[in-house]
């Protein structure tokens, strides 16, 4: 990396999926539980929710800039993130992501493009491309 723009910083402490995440700044500052489905109490959230939360995030940003850049508008416009995470019969774990994109008054195949197009520009895209699946489906509204 050339120029860094940003960093982010977190301490992960206890027991892992079982303990505590903090960001150095205090904004992100949460108990962890393993989720019931894989055996825990769920009583907290998950490394996969955190996940989830930020990829949506990051693809909708990046969903806008490419709208910008091509001067469409994406009012009104919602990202939701699904990750998965289960065996990968090699002893281990592996992650899926499934992205579902609403953009309201805009065409499937338009919507689609911007999709498209976003999913090359996204940091999140670029550091999970040929390592894990994602999907990403358009929705109507």
């Amino acid at each position: 990396m050339e120029t860094i723009l940003y960093t982010a910083e977190a301490l992960s402490t206890g027991e892992g999926r079982n303990g505590h995440v903090r960001t150095t700044d205090g904004r992100v500052d949460l108990d962890l539980a393993i989720p019931q489905s894989m055996g825990g109490s769920g009583q907290g959230a998950n490394p996969e929710e955190l996940f989830a939360a930020g990829y949506a995030a990051c693809f909708h940003s990046a969903l806008q800039a490419v709208a910008r850049s091509q001067k469409v508008k994406v009012t009104d416009s919602s990202v939701g993130g699904r990750v998965h995470i289960g065996p990968n019969g090699q002893g281990g774990f592996q992650l899926a992501v499934e992205l579902e994109v609403t953009i309201p008054d805009l065409p499937h195949d338009q919507a689609q493009a911007l999709a498209d197009a976003a999913h090359q520009v996204c940091p999140y895209s670029n550091a999970t491309r040929g390592n894990i699946d994602v999907t990403i489906s358009v929705v109507e509204d």
